[in-house]
């Protein structure tokens, strides 16, 4: 069960919200909120909050505003009438962005990706990494199949996911940091500071140079020692 809140100041919308979401077995509405100031306060009197269905225009504190102030966010799904304000949404993580009015089948796609990505948080706070990864590409999140990696590559504010499968190449504004860390470190090594690679691709090794596929990846010094513990 996904605990939601609402926030919106129309009231129309409001009422729309809650019964989209009444409608949808696994989501349960804690609360209804009409700007971020009761917001705040519901999420810190109703309990665990897991998902903000939250207008981006709203008196006093913008919706934007108010996700960059959580120190803890949950799952953001933004609902709003303007579409100017997609890319920054993006920037912030939110779970989907949705534009008013909105259809009934587009608000239970983005219901069901919060179930999906709720999964695969629960999934990652135990002792075992999961086969995949959610990754922002194109506004919207794109599933990873860790098993299909083959190496990583930084390109300043961005990364660029490279596959074995004949998948075009992926390119989302993640750094090369970030992504290591959700990476199970058995199975991906950082070897240069700009490139991750997927252990189980490697073809061979030779004169500090990698080759997967028909691509040479260089190890760098400061990557070296930690790169063939490793392996080793």
């Amino acid at each position: 069960m996904i605990n939601c809140l609402a926030i919106d100041d129309e009231t129309p919308a409001l009422d729309i919200l809650e019964d989209n979401i009444r409608r949808i077995p696994f989501l349960h509405l804690t609360g209804k909120c009409k700007n971020a100031y009761a917001a705040m306060e519901a999420m810190q009197t109703q309990g665990p909050i897991d998902l903000l269905f939250l207008d981006i225009e709203m008196p006093g504190i913008s919706g934007l505003s108010f996700v960059k102030s959580l120190p803890n966010k949950p799952m953001v799904i933004f609902i709003t009438a303007y579409r100017n304000y997609a890319v920054e949404g993006f920037e912030l993580d939110v779970l989907d962005y949705l534009v008013k009015p909105v259809a009934f089948d587009r608000f239970v796609k983005a219901a069901g990706k919060a179930l999906e990505y709720q999964g695969f948080k629960q999934k990652e706070g135990g002792t075992s990494f999961p086969d995949y990864l959610f990754i922002h590409t194109e506004y919207q999140l794109t599933k990873i199949m860790l098993p299909e990696i083959t190496y990583i590559e930084g390109l300043r504010n961005y990364i660029r996911i490279h596959f074995s499968t004949n998948a075009k190449p992926i390119l989302s504004k993640l750094s090369l940091k970030a992504i290591e860390e959700k990476l199970p470190p058995a199975k991906f090594a950082r070897v240069h500071k700009s490139f991750i690679v997927s252990v189980d691709k490697i073809a061979t090794i030779r004169n500090d140079v990698i080759r997967i596929g028909s691509r040479d990846i260089p190890i760098s010094k400061s990557c070296r020692d930690e790169f063939f513990k490793k392996i080793n």
